[in-house]
């Protein structure tokens, strides 16, 4: 039997970190992953993926906006693969990568499905029936999450997808319905709307995106439907069905019915815990259906630590990563500061999102009075010249219109201008930093002056401090 210091459950953005981490640290580590590939979905069908097919949308958009200068439509039996055409030299440098990091700092691979003896052995199921036992003194499960599958919606991976399936589409459909209103559904939605897709996009809440202000939505879902896609909000789906011939025909509890050549259901993900047997190891999921942690991503059973989509949200691989390597750093008794809780959120629906701190609705909850300042792309030079117009930028702070307590952006560009704000608020600069600082000319990045402004604007009405 095989014994190791660390073992690793799982090869995406938080065990790969965990791996590296506990390798310098000079300890022997074990990876384990079920997949022949490195990297687990945020690779293989998650993030690399669809911001491919994002950024070949793009451009199909930019060339249908210039259809003054040239006619261009794209075929109608456009095959997927053409659209993500980029995607295997993507994950292929990846893995490679990642191969060569793992290689390198001397951590043992193993592929295949492991599945707990009890809190300290591992039994593996290799691909070719072959079996081992390992055992471990300290483990960090990093076994990602899978899509959520609501009874009343039988995917088929065929023409009902589930958002790990979806990119395995051999043509472009000419309609898709979404169901679903987080991060997936919208990015996956306004992706496919502007490729000439005609989206439908349900969901029981008002509008999309509910953990982000509505300002920001609204744009959102505006730029949404401009380009031809439809909003249905306030929604519940009563059923899904295949109609056996060329549509799928979704019925909503009021009556509403929509057909479409294909659909999405993005209704959200859960744990990647089937096969694992977590309760020989005495874990057990929460109500959530992720595996419970604390501060320092230590599970009930004190030597088990879990990292990355498994323990939930923030379920971004940024946040991820830091999560894997600090996951390790605790097992072995590394000291390390406090992870910092300014993570960004980055969407990338067309148009991005952004934020980061507060939304102005939990500033005003927290702090009663506050100052906001916004700033429309439109009126930003550089958005005129780039002809952005579903663009915003607003500076949340305080009642004395001084500390900032968030940044949220919505626009192109938006999953990069937010580590502006996110490094004031880090370096607890007040809100005039954006003014006293000078930006490039013309750039999105004014609209932080801009908005501050705003905010320095009305903090004058009150204080006469300018």
């Amino acid at each position: 039997m095989s014994q190791f210091d660390v073992i690793v459950i799982g090869s995406g953005p938080a065990g790969q970190k965990a791996a590296v981490q506990a390798a310098k640290a000079g300890r022997s580590v074990a990876l384990v992953e079920r997949d022949k590939w490195l990297g687990g979905a945020c690779v293989h069908r998650g993030t690399i993926p669809s911001k491919t097919l994002r950024e070949n949308a793009l451009r199909v958009k930019k060339m249908r906006e210039n259809a003054a200068l040239c006619s261009f439509e794209l075929a109608e039996d456009m095959e997927m693969s053409t659209l993500i055409d980029r995607l295997s030299r993507v994950v292929k440098a990846h893995d490679g990568f990642m191969v060569n990091q793992i290689e390198r700092n001397n951590i043992t691979r193993i592929h295949g499905r492991a599945r707990f003896i009890n809190s300290n052995q591992l039994f593996i199921s290799k691909v070719k029936g072959e079996a081992e036992v390992i055992q471990g003194h300290e483990f960090v499960i990093a076994s990602g999450s899978i899509p959520r599958k609501p009874d009343n919606i039988p995917v088929d991976h065929e023409n009902i997808f589930d958002s790990d399936s979806i990119l395995s589409m051999l043509y472009l459909p000419r309609s898709l319905t979404v169901l679903g209103g987080g991060v997936i559904a919208s990015e996956y939605a306004s992706i496919f709307q502007a490729l000439g897709v005609k989206v439908t996009m349900i969901d029981r809440y008002p509008l999309p995106l509910g953990f982000m202000d509505a300002d920001l939505t609204e744009k959102f879902v505006g730029s949404f439907q401009r380009a031809g896609g439809v909003w249905m909000g306030e929604k519940v789906v009563k059923s899904v069905e295949w109609d056996g011939l060329s549509q799928v025909v979704t019925t909503c509890e009021d009556g509403t019915v929509v057909k479409s050549s294909k659909l999405l259901c993005a209704a959200g993900r859960l744990a990647n815990v089937a096969d694992l047997d977590i309760e020989k190891a005495g874990l057990t999921l929460n109500e959530t259906g992720n595996i419970s942690v604390d501060d320092m991503l230590q599970t009930s059973v004190p030597h088990i630590y879990a990292a990355g989509d498994v323990i939930g949200p923030p379920s971004l691989a940024s946040a991820s990563m830091e999560q894997g390597r600090r996951a390790s750093c605790n097992a072995l008794g590394i000291e390390m500061a406090p992870m910092s809780k300014m993570i960004p959120s980055g969407i990338y629906a067309i148009p991005e999102l952004s934020g980061v701190g507060m939304t102005e609705a939990q500033a005003k909850k927290e702090h009663g009075d506050i100052l906001v300042g916004k700033a429309n792309f439109e009126e930003i030079s550089r958005g005129q010249i780039n002809d952005i117009r579903d663009g915003l930028l607003k500076i949340i702070c305080d009642g004395k219109g001084e500390q900032i307590l968030g940044v949220q952006i919505v626009g192109e560009g938006a999953t990069e201008l937010i580590h502006i704000g996110q490094m004031a608020m880090l370096a607890k600069s007040p809100v005039d930093i954006f003014v006293e600082s000078i930006f490039n000319f013309p750039t999105l990045a004014e609209a932080y002056r801009v908005a501050a402004l705003a905010v320095i604007g009305q903090r004058s009405k009150d204080t006469d401090k300018y």
